[in-house]
């Protein structure tokens, strides 16, 4: 059997044809892809792609429903192999490591972040499933989960509030104008925290520059968005720890993060080269292992399917301002950029990523934690 045949039988499980009529088929530009792919597997499909080898008019629902085949499980190349021993004898996520992601992912430049993002610049899940006042547009959908997370940490005016992984300083500027609190807001992104500091101007935020490792002091509640992607399981129980160790004894902690139904020790090599270097999305297995007989688990709720539009709607932003930004940005970076967006919207409507909040407490709440959706 031919590279091509062998190809043609993975993506007919997917129903997805090679050159086929459908928007979700895969258009195949050059003949060299097909022993690229089996090869070296999902860093070959985005290299290739980056390289313009392939194109899918609809790369959302390629990706998709190749993820709902479970495609990506029966192609496994010795790679692989390789990237999950470096992450299982290496920290990669270490101190040192850390500021990696930083450089390569949230330094890329705030012009494109501005297009693409809401106008409080947050970039994690938007909230659009509330079961009273569902949003309209994604502005609507990213205050509704500002909204939500200060609610279900149940913040009062005057408490001082910990937001590790603080972004562009989004959450901050809603929790101190609106609930009247104090935020110190921790990133390991110069221009974030660049911006973060001039979006907070005369607020009662302060926006560091430093590894969570590295914070100091006590806060009445700690919020982390879309940061512990980055943690690494080798440093799940100890970012626990630490938590804990800021936290007073009554405050809660809410961790909002992606996490996966099987658990890995390192992330997709495309993703990890080119995206979100030592990104790997925890399992309930892991996030449970790392708060045993450490934290109480007082809320767990799942709206992993808000990803989807969130991701759907920033696509959408992306390919609208490309004009204002490819003077900057070059095609080989459109198409990563691209690829990226519409590789993780597939994952997410496939229901193989989910969107979680989970609420902590360090000994219990008092009578129980009411749940608020």
């Amino acid at each position: 059997m031919t590279s091509k045949e062998k190809v043609e039988q993975l993506l007919a499980k997917a129903g997805v044809t090679i050159n086929g009529a459908q928007p979700y088929d895969l258009q195949v530009h050059d003949a060299r892809l097909y022993d690229r792919v089996l090869s070296s597997g999902s860093l070959a499909l985005g290299e290739s792609y980056m390289d313009g080898w392939w194109d899918a008019l609809d790369l959302a629902t390629f990706f998709h429903n190749v993820f709902t085949a479970h495609l990506e499980r029966q192609v496994e190349p010795l790679s692989m192999l390789w990237t999950v021993a470096k992450a299982s004898v290496f920290n990669l996520q270490n101190k040192d490591r850390s500021r990696q992601v930083g450089m390569q992912h949230y330094d890329v430049g705030n012009d494109l972040y501005r297009r693409m993002l809401d106008s409080r610049l947050v970039y994690s899940c938007g909230y659009w499933s509330s079961p009273t006042t569902p949003a309209q547009n994604l502005d609507d959908a990213q205050e509704q989960k500002l909204d939500l997370v200060c609610r279900k940490l149940g913040i009062k005016a005057g408490q001082t509030i910990l937001d590790i992984g603080c972004g562009w300083g989004g959450f901050a500027k809603f929790a101190a104008e609106r609930y009247g609190v104090k935020v110190v807001g921790i990133t390991i992104s110069k221009e974030q925290a660049m911006l973060a500091r001039e979006a907070c101007h005369g607020l009662d935020v302060e926006i560091r520059f430093e590894d969570y490792r590295d914070t100091t002091g006590t806060f009445d509640h700690i919020v982390s968005i879309g940061m512990f992607e980055h943690v690494g399981p080798k440093n799940y129980r100890s970012f626990m720890q630490k938590v804990k160790s800021l936290l007073t004894d009554e405050g809660l902690f809410l961790l909002h993060t992606i996490g996966q139904t099987k658990s890995y020790h390192a992330g997709d090599a495309w993703m990890d080269k080119y995206i979100f270097p030592g990104g790997v999305l925890p399992s309930v297995a892991q996030v449970g292992k790392s708060i045993d007989d450490l934290l109480v688990m007082e809320d767990w709720h799942n709206f992993g399917p808000d990803y989807h539009k969130t991701l759907m709607v920033w696509a959408h932003n992306f390919e609208t301002y490309w004009p204002e930004m490819k003077d900057r940005y070059d095609e080989r970076f459109y198409r990563m950029w691209r690829y990226y967006l519409y590789i993780c919207a597939g994952y997410f409507s496939a229901r193989q990523s989910q969107l979680w909040q989970i609420v902590l407490s360090k000994d219990g709440v008092p009578g129980g934690y009411r749940s608020i959706r």
